[in-house]
């Protein structure tokens, strides 16, 4: 619980943080958005549906990369400028970190939904299920960003961030997938050990 609570104030302070004097406040709300509605479900759940500290830890982190994104906007961030400069990068590549994000945190999350919910009854299937899902969750993003985008115009190109790169909607969804499929191959066992501890 202490850790939980912990992860929960560090969360807030960022969002504070992050609303004083943003790039962009339209920006700044559609980054953050996700975050707070997660936060919110969390919350809202947490009596019926407790995850394991894992998942928490990993959706602080997840929060964290999209209130950083808000506040700079995800083509602004100072530290993937200076990389960008250093390395003589094309881009701010900070929005590959937040795509790589969402498939890694979701992944984690579905992967204890279906384990703990008994959906999946057999393992072999579990890693394309948790992958599919990811990459879903993943495209409905770019659907929405697509959305926005034409709905504002000017106003959400910041949002939508593809910085002149046209093959920015499919390197997002590659990201997303990689971060899943990583994320099952070093987390599993921790994940395990932590689901079995629920049961006892």
């Amino acid at each position: 619980m202490k850790l939980i609570y912990t992860l929960l104030v560090l969360t807030i302070l960022l969002l504070i943080w992050s609303a004083i004097k943003p790039f962009e406040y339209f920006t700044w709300f559609l980054e953050v958005l996700p975050a707070i509605i997660g936060i919110l479900v969390l919350a809202f759940t947490f009596e019926s549906f407790r995850f394991t500290n894992l998942i928490y830890a990993l959706v602080f982190v997840h929060c964290a990369i999209l209130i950083i994104g808000g506040h700079y906007t995800y083509a602004e961030v100072p530290l993937f400028d200076w990389i960008q400069d250093t390395f003589n990068q094309t881009r701010n590549n900070y929005d590959k970190v937040g795509h790589f994000a969402q498939g890694f945190v979701p992944a984690m999350i579905a992967r204890e939904l279906l384990l703990r919910k008994e959906v999946v009854l057999k393992n072999n299937w579990l890693n394309f299920i948790v992958v599919s899902i990811a990459l879903a969750i993943s495209a409905a993003y770019e659907f929405i960003e697509w959305g926005v985008s034409l709905s504002t115009g000017e106003g959400g190109d910041s949002f939508l961030g593809t910085q002149g790169y046209i093959w920015d909607t499919q390197s997002d969804m590659l990201y997303a997938t990689i971060g899943a499929v990583i994320a099952l191959v070093v987390l599993s066992k921790i994940h395990n050990k932590q689901l079995k501890a629920i049961k006892n």
